[in-house]
């Protein structure tokens, strides 16, 4: 596979990543460069190592399906790419951002504010979120978000390519944009992530697409 292919690949497959560590550092309210590195370092590792469980799924199954292999990828990129992009509509039409948890799942707690009228006080409820940067919750987070590259990592055993070097970019890639995005979470909040997950999933149709069009007229 070509190196431009592989990053753009990379970088669309880090999008999920990405919105859920702007969510994260949305959340943290005294941000340090510890927590940032975690937080990509997790995100980094899971996205790297799931592309090659993915790849050595496909080995041990690639003679059985060498005739359709290129649909196969075509199918699943094409399934991930659409799957990222309804899950970010679906957050965006119930008010949930990535890696935010919804009152029923996680409760409420209730604080005082002072109010609008006269400066009285009221109870006004507030979601409690967990904290992002425990390991727990950074696994499970990171799980999550390299689904996506274990189908990647199928994808391209199929068209018989290695994984060394895509793996290592794709988690390299990841890291860089995690440990960005956690920056411009705790300092701009939710602009437009819901935006950056709809691109990687068009990014990765459109790849789908070519994959199936270069096998059918080359």
């Amino acid at each position: 596979m070509e190196l431009l292919t592989l990053l753009i690949i990379a970088v669309a497959l880090a999008m999920d990543a990405f919105a859920v560590s702007i969510a994260s550092g949305v959340s943290i309210r005294r941000l340090h460069l510890k927590q940032v590195l975690k937080i990509a370092f997790f995100f980094g590792i899971f996205q790297g190592v799931m592309p090659v469980l993915g790849w050595a799924m496909g080995r041990g199954i690639g003679s059985l399906i060498s005739g359709v292999d290129h649909w196969i990828a075509f199918c699943l990129l094409v399934f991930i790419g659409a799957r990222m992009i309804h899950e970010s509509l679906a957050g965006e039409e119930h008010g949930v951002g990535p890696g935010e948890e919804t009152e029923k799942e996680w409760g409420e707690r209730r604080t005082r504010r002072p109010s609008v009228e006269g400066g009285e006080c009221r109870e006004i409820p507030l979601r409690v979120c967990r904290d992002p940067c425990t390991t727990e919750n950074l696994i499970i987070l990171a799980v999550a978000t390299s689904i996506d590259a274990f189908g990647v990592g199928l994808s391209l055993s199929l068209l018989g390519s290695s994984i060394i070097l895509p793996a290592l970019i794709i988690g390299l890639i990841t890291f860089c944009i995690s440990f960005a995005g956690v920056h411009i979470g705790n300092t701009m909040g939710h602009l437009f992530e819901r935006k950056i997950e709809i691109a990687g999933g068009v990014v990765l149709i459109l790849i789908g697409l070519k994959i199936l069009l270069d096998h059918m007229y080359l």
